[in-house]
């Protein structure tokens, strides 16, 4: 419970309202824009911090939404509600520092402070040092096939905090709006919401400690 009283903070919040509106973004199914955000908290906050609090609050169904990718393909973006991306990232806020700790040096995707940059830069030091090959691994549609119970287990090795922890398979659970059609989401995790980078992170770092293991050079850059 300590957990989510520093989630749902005023200085927490706060930071996160402030990340989400500079990173703006589309609305969600509810058609509610950044725009309107403040005012509808300022109007519901109180009913909904107690839904959270009491395990009560129900995410709406994400948007789904098809990109194009540089190799022509497309690429499924899942938007959240702006109320959602609020409390995705102020939950990220909280967890980042927790897992951080745990990740790969030479891990450089989604992370504070890190950049694609720094990622090149370790890969030359590693031509330097005398290594001669390179192999480029690409985890295909990995966003899309990542196992929820998998997931949680991971997070639950470090967050104790239960509404914390079902407050997040709710957002994994959330349904998908597609062309009209509303499909149930068994795994994966949504590109496009605050919370996901450091979702697949989690994961990732699981990969990165037995590439490790074998005394492996490498620079980890998801993207």
């Amino acid at each position: 419970m300590e957990m989510l009283r520093q989630i749902l903070s005023r200085e927490n919040l706060h930071q996160a309202y402030k990340h989400v509106k500079r990173n703006r973004g589309s609305s969600g199914v509810d058609g509610m824009s950044l725009d309107h955000l403040k005012a509808h908290l300022a109007n519901n906050w109180s009913a909904l911090q107690d839904d959270i609090s009491e395990g009560r609050y129900l995410p709406q169904a994400i948007l789904g939404v098809y990109i194009p990718k540089d190799n022509g393909k497309k690429r499924l973006l899942g938007i959240p509600t702006v109320v959602d991306r609020l409390l995705q990232q102020a939950v990220s806020q909280v967890l980042t520092p927790i897992f951080e700790e745990g990740f790969q040096q030479h891990s450089y995707g989604f992370r504070p402070y890190r950049n694609a940059h720094q990622a090149i830069k370790q890969a030359q030091q590693n031509i330097n040092e005398g290594y001669q090959y390179i192999v480029d691994i690409d985890l295909q549609n990995f966003f899309d096939e990542v196992e929820h119970d998998l997931l949680l287990q991971l997070i639950y090795r470090k967050v104790k905090c239960e509404k914390t922890l079902r407050l997040i398979r709710k957002w994994l659970k959330s349904p998908i709006l597609l062309n009209g059609t509303l499909a149930k989401r068994k795994k994966g995790v949504p590109q496009g919401s605050p919370l996901s980078p450091l979702l697949s992170n989690i994961v990732l770092n699981e990969l990165d400690k037995e590439l490790e293991k074998k005394r492996t050079p490498i620079c980890a850059l998801c993207g």
